[in-house]
């Protein structure tokens, strides 16, 4: 049984007992969407405890929805996940699907994009240097941590909160040492076989990625009897699993995958049932932008013109209560966020 909520208000001022907070955020809701296999069932809030209150996995997973994410905290520094974040994509890679090599092999020159990036509204700066695109050659891993270590030991020794985003244990280990903070593995620590034992003895907070076949790539296409569903409990398999092996709950994201082995269609539902992710008690991560589902709905507009797609997809997410969004465009999708939270404010008080 699954829960994604629906319904969403403006405001619950004058609504008490009738809606319930999204995750401690910006957001309300009026309703949960009850999911059981092919059946569906909307129940209010205000009928939850009559409906479901006898249900433990309801119970469960609706305490789970509405409790309040904790920020994750580093020394000084903090990112808070009661809204909306930007965390901005830094690739040191020569043949990434958007940008690959536009920034050379300087690490200087690299870590100044970063906290230009920094500096335009980004809560996070976060570092790959291996493409996940399609068919993009495997990196050794020592040439991994040669083109992120000397970034992120600058970008970390100038304050700036960073990521590295590898599925290699060896590159997280190095990653880390230069000052990294959190671990994005697009393989939800299933690529590495030490991946998970360096996540959990380092104590950093990682986001666990969605894709059918990890160990392959990720990119492998499989046909969903429901996608939405499957890849909740796919990730909340992973989440369970990091937990036992030490991983602090509190310190998990997860993030569905979009793009990862998943049709147009499957790409759509995952965005429009965004919500339920929420269920599974950790902070979600979004990572949409320029992807190919934008240039598939806009008369296949090339890498380069899929702005106003990742903005759109960003909003989206807010829309969601996704707590970090992983984007290339940092200033345009900080503006956006800035002018949803005008309108959100506003539609909040009433006045």
């Amino acid at each position: 049984m699954h829960l994604r909520p629906i319904h969403f208000v403006d405001t619950p001022i004058g609504r008490d007992g009738e809606v319930a907070r999204l995750a401690g955020g910006m957001q309300w809701f009026a309703a949960y969407e009850v999911i059981r296999w092919a059946e569906r069932q909307v129940v209010p809030i205000a009928e939850f405890e009559r409906v479901l209150g006898s249900e433990e996995r309801a119970v469960a997973v609706h305490r789970a929805i509405t409790a309040p994410r904790p920020p994750l905290v580093f020394g000084g520094r903090t990112l808070r996940l009661d809204q909306p974040q930007v965390a901005g994509i830094l690739n040191v890679t020569p043949d990434s699907f958007s940008d690959g090599g536009r920034l050379g092999d300087d690490p200087q020159a690299v870590a100044e994009a970063g906290f230009a990036m920094e500096q335009a509204g980004a809560a996070l700066i976060d570092v790959g240097g291996e493409s996940t695109r399609p068919g993009a050659p495997a990196v050794w891993e020592g040439d991994e941590v040669q083109r992120v270590a000397p970034v992120i030991e600058r970008l970390a020794r100038g304050g700036t909160l960073v990521s590295v985003d590898t599925r290699k244990a060896a590159v997280m280990e190095a990653a880390l040492a230069a000052g990294a903070h959190i671990v994005n593995d697009v393989s939800a620590l299933e690529w590495d076989d030490r991946a998970t034992e360096i996540v959990a003895r380092s104590g950093a907070p990682v986001v666990l990625m969605h894709s059918p076949d990890p160990k392959a790539g990720g990119h492998g296409r499989v046909a969903y009897a429901n996608v939405l569903t499957e890849v909740f409990d796919w990730l909340e398999a992973r989440i369970e699993r990091a937990v036992e092996a030490g991983i602090d709950r509190a310190k998990i994201l997860v993030d569905p995958g979009i793009g990862f082995g998943k049709s147009l269609q499957d790409n759509l539902a995952l965005l429009n049932g965004l919500a339920l992710f929420h269920g599974l008690g950790c902070a979600v991560m979004l990572g949409a932008s320029r992807k190919r589902m934008i240039g598939a709905l806009s008369s296949e507009a090339p890498v380069g013109e899929r702005l106003g797609g990742s903005l759109a997809l960003a909003l989206k997410g807010a829309d969601a209560g996704v707590q970090l969004l992983r984007v290339h465009d940092v200033a345009e999708t900080v503006q956006a966020l800035r002018v949803w939270r005008g309108l959100r404010d506003q539609a909040l008080v009433g006045r």
